[in-house]
């Protein structure tokens, strides 16, 4: 892309910010062209939130319904997924999708539990809970 074609559409989902993006300049050289955003990345970037939205909704229901531990919900809480969580963590996604279950979830380490919360950000009584369900406020 041409340094004058960088796009500059003031979107919404930057809050005013700006993206670095690579340009070719008018010597045929890659630079650096702070970009205010694209209309077209604004709407699939909302999409995707409202899928980890709607997923947190899901993980929630499970957890409610005793499917799936808290640390199902607090995953997709924290706009992650299974291989986010993993390379955060350091754990196998195989381990960590057994600690989905809430039997195998209540008997973890308190060692384990800790390098959950640290990962997620959380307390331990947040990441062993679910919080009252907060309705969303959608666009």
């Amino acid at each position: 892309m041409d340094t004058k074609n960088v796009p500059q559409q003031n979107v919404s989902t930057y809050s005013g910010n700006k993206k670095a993006i690579y340009a070719t300049g008018k010597d045929g050289q890659y630079t650096i062209i702070a970009s205010s955003g694209w209309s077209v990345e604004a709407e699939v970037t909302k999409q995707a939130l409202h899928e980890l939205e709607r997923l947190t909704d899901v993980a929630y229901q499970q957890v409610k319904a005793n499917k799936r531990s808290p640390l199902f919900y607090h995953m997709y809480n924290r706009r992650m997924d299974l291989q986010t969580l993993a390379q955060s963590s350091g754990f196998f996604q195989w381990r960590i999708k057994r600690h989905f279950n809430p039997a195998i979830f209540k008997k973890l380490t308190d060692k384990t539990l800790a390098r959950y919360s640290e990962t997620l950000g959380i307390s331990l009584d947040e990441l062993c809970s679910i919080p009252a369900l907060q309705p969303r406020n959608n666009e």
